[in-house]
């Protein structure tokens, strides 16, 4: 049964400037500029400088409140009496921003798609395949396996599976036998491996193009083809017997597989890459006289102003004898919001400006002691609710203010978020960072055997014996954070 009722409840929701303001915190200063500049050109009410008056923000305020509108619709009236309004409105057009649709929420992050420049990895092969003689069929089933390549050089796809693609998608008949025989030319091109299905593959198709008459490069031949499983699990023992050599001349195989590319397509596109951006730091801190001094980039605070010849519109409607004219009213109610959005745009901008310092002073003083001396073993733990608590401000906010940030300190450039990190309790009961720990057990894998890698109990006995209280399980999770593998995978001859 339908039926109607009232209902009262009681919501938190964000409003749109506190959005916007969530959105400018997570955005790193070398993102910032471009952020301005897409807001400039789409709100011609931004202007990008110093405020010509410092007054002109609440004059805007209070013209906005001193005009009397006779109904909503008046609520944003405001026209510049220099333009003559009847000159745009002489035809009956429907005004362009009346006919914009926009399906999007303006809550949704807008990520552009980058475009690539310079000629492709498939289009390298495909230059390569125009210099064989093959049939018009062949070179069509030819494109269309080069296309299903990765980035990598492999073909992920199955054969049977492009038998059913190129009948049901291309109309093109053929047999596994025939996508082979292509494949094989394809995998004759450019760089060596490309084409492979598999690593064992990818590796092979290496080596064949070697000096198969030298003894190492055939001993590698047969230790990839033969081999390959004790190979991956570094089972260097077993490779010796079953190739019937000495260590020292496993030793000479196994670099020799070392020299060979895991991912020949990448070696095509790193040469074309751009080269990444530098990074620009945020804050900076700086030590003087024993005295820590914090600034934030002078990126992080641009100069914005509202437009001169909007505010001049909104100024003249006061004295304009035409209030009631729909088209007019329509014309500055857009006026109005651009007006409204800028100055909502350069609150936004402001309130960042300061959350960026209040956060960074607090993480500073907290941290004071490796500013001073720049000692990682000086980093105390630190979690984000203590900086929340200092500088009284929700966890998600400190959150979006450490995201890709950076400081630069005499010491060097660090991310904020190297900063924080969980405590560990010593023997004596003093509470000491992970990073702490992380470094001592870099330095034990740096100094390590490699023919006897540290298994991760005896990493857990070395720090229990220096005092720290870990478990095992916790020592493989700090190696697996670090990037390193386990003793079995860091074996060498």
């Amino acid at each position: 049964m339908l039926n109607q009722r009232l209902q009262q409840k009681l919501l938190q929701k964000l409003s749109p400037q506190q959005i916007q303001l969530m959105k400018l915190l997570q955005v790193p200063t070398i993102a910032l500029e471009q952020r301005i500049k897409q807001e400039i050109e789409e709100n011609p009410a931004l202007e990008e400088g110093a405020e010509e008056n410092e007054s002109d923000s609440e004059e805007f305020d209070d013209l906005d409140s001193d005009l009397n509108y006779e109904d909503e619709s008046e609520n944003k009236d405001n026209i510049s009496a220099e333009i003559n309004l009847s000159d745009y409105f002489e035809d009956d057009e429907i005004p362009s921003y009346k006919l914009a649709a926009n399906n999007s929420s303006p809550d949704d992050d807008r990520k552009d798609i980058p475009y690539s420049g310079g000629i492709s990895f498939q289009e390298i092969l495909s230059a390569q395949l125009g210099m064989h003689y093959i049939s018009e069929k062949e070179k069509a089933i030819a494109e269309i396996i080069i296309g299903n390549l990765d980035d990598a050089g492999y073909l992920q796809r199955e054969l049977p599976a492009l038998v059913n693609d190129l009948m049901f998608s291309y109309n093109i008949k053929t047999t596994i036998s025939e996508l082979e025989k292509i494949l094989t030319i394809i995998q004759s091109f450019d760089p060596a491996g490309v084409g492979a299905r598999n690593l064992r593959e990818c590796l092979l198709l290496q080596l064949y193009r070697k000096d198969q008459t030298k003894t190492t490069i055939k001993q590698a031949t047969i230790t990839i083809s033969k081999c390959f499983n004790e190979f991956t699990k570094k089972h260097y023992d077993k490779i010796a017997k079953k190739l019937g050599i000495s260590e020292d001349d496993l030793k000479g195989v196994i670099n020799e597989i070392l020299k060979l590319n895991p991912k020949p397509g990448n070696s095509v596109l790193d040469g074309k890459k751009v080269s990444q951006m530098s990074i620009v730091p945020d804050f900076f801190v700086y030590n003087v006289d024993g005295k820590l001094e914090l600034s934030l980039n002078s990126k992080n605070a641009p100069e914005l102003r509202l437009s001169r010849t909007y505010t001049d519109m909104l100024q003249s409607y006061g004295s304009t004898k035409d209030k009631n004219d729909r088209k007019m009213k329509d014309a500055v109610a857009f006026v109005k919001q651009k007006m409204d959005s800028a100055k909502w745009f350069i609150d936004a901008v402001k309130q960042r400006q300061f959350t960026l310092y209040d956060t960074m002073e607090a993480i500073m003083k907290y941290q004071r002691e490796f500013f001073e001396t720049g000692e990682e073993t000086k980093i105390k733990p630190m979690i984000l609710k203590d900086i929340a608590d200092m500088v009284r401000l929700d966890i998600s906010t400190i959150s979006r203010v450490v995201n890709s940030k950076y400081v630069q300190t005499e010491y060097g450039t660090s991310l904020l978020k190297t900063f924080f990190s969980e405590s560990l309790s010593t023997d004596s009961g003093e509470e000491v960072s992970t990073i702490e720990v992380k470094n001592i057990l870099q330095e034990c894998i740096s100094n390590e055997d490699k023919r006897k890698p540290i298994t991760d109990d005896v990493l857990a006995s070395i720090l229990n014996e220096k005092g720290y209280n870990i478990a095992r399980r916790t020592v493989a999770k700090y190696r697996e954070q670090l990037d390193i593998p386990v003793a079995r995978m860091r074996k060498e001859l």
